[in-house]
C-alpha cells in the first residue's frame, strides 16, 4: 500500500509542478491555482493513506481479540461436556 500511495503523491506533485510551470510561462494564474490545488490534494492523499493504515491495524487487532474470545468459548464448551 505504501508504494501505491507514494506513486499517487508523486504523480499529483508532478502535475502540480507542470501546471505551475505552464501557468507562470503563459501568464495564466488559474493554472497556478490548479497547481496549488494539486499540492493540497497530495496532502489529502497522504492523510487518507495514514488513516486507512491505522484502521486496518485496528481491524487486525480486533480480529485477534475475537479469535481469542472464540477459542476461550470453545474451551469453555468442551469443559462443560
Amino acid at each position: 500500500m505504501k508504494i501505491l500511495t507514494a506513486f499517487t503523491v508523486a504523480f499529483v506533485l508532478l502535475n502540480a509542478i507542470l501546471l505551475a510551470w505552464a501557468g507562470v510561462g503563459m501568464h495564466r494564474p488559474w493554472l497556478v491555482v490548479a497547481a496549488a490545488a494539486c499540492v493540497g490534494v497530495s496532502f489529502l492523499v497522504i492523510l487518507a493513506a495514514r488513516r486507512y493504515r491505522r484502521l486496518v491495524a485496528e481491524l487486525q487487532d480486533e480480529r485477534r481479540d475475537m479469535k481469542r474470545e472464540v477459542e476461550s468459548l470453545r474451551e469453555l464448551l468442551r469443559n462443560r461436556r
